[in-house]
């Protein structure tokens, strides 16, 4: 990797990852390129609240990217989501694999985090997914929930008003279904295209903050084709 090893002040890990998985990487970079390639966040020790480890947590990836190893089993379902505006995975599985405490509902991690220097501190998100030649291009707007049982992670294109929007990261407490409406049906694996959703929390007259009287409904699921089944 040519990154630096580290890119915020008081980051725990390291950007510069590469090379095989271990399960000693600190690494603190994410790919998020196919249904088959991407890496999730999860806390760098066993049995972990995601909240109270929002800020050190390291990269688990599917394939190797020096990063830690996403074990055979964790994952029971993937559903990747190619869109002119976003990537996006989404999923079910046995996370306490990735560290996670056991029953745990799960937090946001998101490149602003409180201080502005992200959840976790100095992580980075890549894709090679936007690049005809397989260039790693970075996402500068991204969010992810991932919880003990699921996980949901979207990358937008740009850093624009519209990519801040539909990678919000002011509902840490909603859970994937309100932010990320997708497929979350255990024992599918695919790929997919499909199109836009609507940003997360944005009403027809209205937009709701956590704490608002009212909680909308989530939405249904934006709709997707050309799906092909991949390998588990």
């Amino acid at each position: 990797s040519d990154l630096p090893d580290t890119s915020e002040t008081g980051q725990t890990g390291t950007n510069r990852c590469s090379g095989a998985n271990s399960d000693t990487s600190m690494c603190q970079t994410l790919l998020l390129n196919s249904a088959e390639d991407f890496c999730l966040w999860g806390p760098p020790t066993a049995g972990q609240e995601v909240s109270v480890t929002e800020e050190v947590e390291v990269a688990w990836c599917t394939k190797d990217h020096g990063a830690r190893q996403i074990p055979d089993g964790a994952l029971h379902s993937v559903h990747f989501v190619s869109t002119p505006a976003y990537l996006q995975v989404t999923g079910t599985g046995d996370l306490t694999k990735l560290n996670i405490k056991k029953g745990d509902e799960g937090g946001e991690l998101d490149p602003h985090g409180a201080t502005g220097n992200g959840n976790p501190i100095g992580g980075l998100v890549y894709t090679t997914a936007w690049s005809t030649k397989g260039a790693h291009e970075q996402i500068n707007e991204w969010m992810m929930e991932i919880s003990a049982t699921s996980y949901c992670f979207r990358g937008c294109k740009g850093t624009d008003y519209i990519s801040q929007m539909l990678c919000t990261h002011i509902y840490d407490e909603m859970g994937c279904d309100f932010i990320m409406p997708a497929s979350y049906e255990k024992d599918v694996f695919e790929s997919c295209e499909g199109d836009v959703a609507i940003a997360p929390g944005i009403i027809s007259t209205w937009t709701f903050t956590e704490g608002d009287p009212v909680t909308p409904s989530a939405r249904s699921k934006p709709s997707s084709s050309n799906c092909a089944t991949v390998s588990s």
